[in-house]
C-alpha cells in the first residue's frame, strides 16, 4: 500500500488511514525470476495482473497508482474468468485518481505517494480533508478535534510532501458549507484562519500547487457568494479553486460557473472534478440526488489539456467506485462498491 484514501460526495465522505511504503512496493512490482533444476518442467504460473502504465506526461502528468482497488479487483476478476467486468474496472484503474490523506500518519502517507509519483516522473494528486467539524454531522462527519490538532496534522502532511511535486485539493466542502449555513457560525473564524494557514504552508513547499474547494455550479449560487469566503481562506496565494469535487454537474456548467467566479477573483484559474459527471446530475426532484445516484457515468479522463486557459485540469478527485454513504444500497462513505464502479464504467462514453 502507498497510503490511504477516502471517498467523498457533495455532503458525504469518510477518511481512512494507512502507511506509505511506495518505493518498496514499486520494487516488488518489478518482480523476479529464477531457474528450476527439476527434471519435470515447472507448472505454468498464472499470468501476472496487468499493471497500468502511466498516462502520457504531456497529456495527464498525474501519477497512476498501480495498487488501486480498481486495479486489484480488475486483476482478480480477470483471473476468475470475468473478463468483461475486469475490462470495465480497467477504465478506472488506468487513470490517475486522487489519494485522500487520512487522519493517522499523514506524513507517511504523503511521503509514500509523492515518492512513488516522483519515481515515475509524475505528480501526486492529493486531497487534504480533516478540517474540524467536517461535513457538519453528515455521512463524513469528523475531522480534527480542534484547530491545533489540525495544524499538527497539516504540518506532518506538508513534511511528507517535501520538495516533491504535488497538486493538493484543500478541504472539500469547508467553504461552501459555511456559505450555505450548514457549518455553525461559531466555527467560521477559526476555519478561515486554518485554511489560510494551510494555503500558506503548502505554497511554501517548492513544487506544490493548491486549489481551494469552491463547491459546484449548482450549490452556492450565484457565484459571487463564494468570492469573500475564498478570499478570506487565502485564494490569492493559492493556485486557484476546485469545482465539482465528488459531484455530478456537467463540465460545461462548471466551466461557466468557474469563469464567472474567476472574473470576480482577478482571473484565478481552477480545476474540475470530472470523475463521475459523464451523464451529468440526476434529473428531477430526487432525495439526496448527490448520494450514489443511479445511471451516472465516468466523465472526461484526467488531463491538463482542457482547451480552456482558465481550466488548469480535469481531475478525478472523487475515487470512482467508492460509495458516497449508506444510501441507495451503498456501504459507508469511502468504501469500495463494485456494483457502482461497474455501472459508472459501463455507462461511460
Amino acid at each position: 500500500m502507498y497510503g490511504s484514501h477516502a471517498g467523498r460526495t457533495h455532503r458525504a465522505r469518510r477518511a481512512r488511514t494507512g502507511v506509505g511504503t511506495a518505493l518498496a512496493a514499486l520494487l516488488l512490482l518489478a518482480g523476479c525470476s529464477s531457474a528450476s533444476s527439476s527434471a519435470e518442467p515447472p507448472a505454468a504460473a498464472d499470468p501476472p495482473p496487468r499493471q497500468p502504465a502511466q498516462q502520457p506526461k504531456s497529456h495527464a502528468p498525474f501519477w497512476v497508482n498501480p495498487e488501486s482497488t480498481a486495479q486489484k479487483r480488475s486483476g482478480e476478476l480477470r483471473k476468475d474468468g470475468s473478463a468483461k467486468s475486469a475490462a470495465l474496472l480497467e477504465k478506472i484503474a488506468v487513470q490517475p485518481v486522487a489519494e485522500w490523506i487520512g487522519v493517522d500518519d499523514p506524513e507517511g502517507q504523503t511521503r509514500g505517494y509523492t515518492e512513488a509519483a516522483h519515481a515515475a516522473d509524475r505528480i501526486a494528486l492529493l486531497v487534504l480533508y480533516n478540517i474540524p467539524h467536517r461535513d457538519c454531522g453528515q455521512y463524513s462527519q469528523g475531522g480534527a478535534s480542534d484547530g491545533n490538532t489540525y495544524r499538527d496534522w497539516l504540518d506532518k502532511a506538508a513534511r511528507g510532501i517535501g520538495d516533491r511535486a504535488a497538486t493538493v485539493i484543500l478541504e472539500p466542502d469547508a467553504l461552501p458549507h459555511m456559505e450555505d449555513g450548514c457549518t455553525p457560525q461559531q466555527f467560521h473564524e477559526e476555519r478561515y484562519a486554518l485554511l489560510k494557514e494551510a494555503v500558506g504552508k503548502l505554497k511554501a513547499l517548492p513544487h506544490t500547487k493548491v486549489y481551494l474547494d469552491a463547491g459546484n455550479s449548482s450549490w452556492v449560487t450565484p457565484a459571487d457568494r463564494m468570492v469573500e469566503p475564498l478570499r478570506r481562506a487565502g485564494v490569492d496565494q493559492a493556485d486557484g479553486f476546485a469545482l465539482n469535487v465528488s459531484n455530478f454537474q456537467t463540465t460545461e456548467d462548471n466551466k461557466e460557473y468557474g469563469h464567472t467566479l474567476s472574473a470576480l477573483l482577478g482571473g484565478k484559474h481552477f480545476v474540475i472534478d470530472t470523475s463521475r459527471n459523464g451523464n451529468g446530475p440526476l434529473s428531477g426532484d430526487h432525495e439526496k440526488a448527490w448520494c450514489n445516484p443511479s445511471g451516472r457515468a465516468l466523465g472526461e479522463p484526467p488531463t491538463t489539456r482542457t482547451g480552456d486557459r482558465l481550466v488548469d485540469a480535469y481531475l478525478w478527485v472523487k475515487r470512482p467506485g467508492e460509495s458516497d454513504g449508506p444510501c441507495k444500497g451503498g456501504p459507508e462513505a469511502g468504501q469500495w462498491w463494485e456494483t457502482y464502479a461497474l455501472e459508472l464504467a459501463r455507462n461511460a462514453r
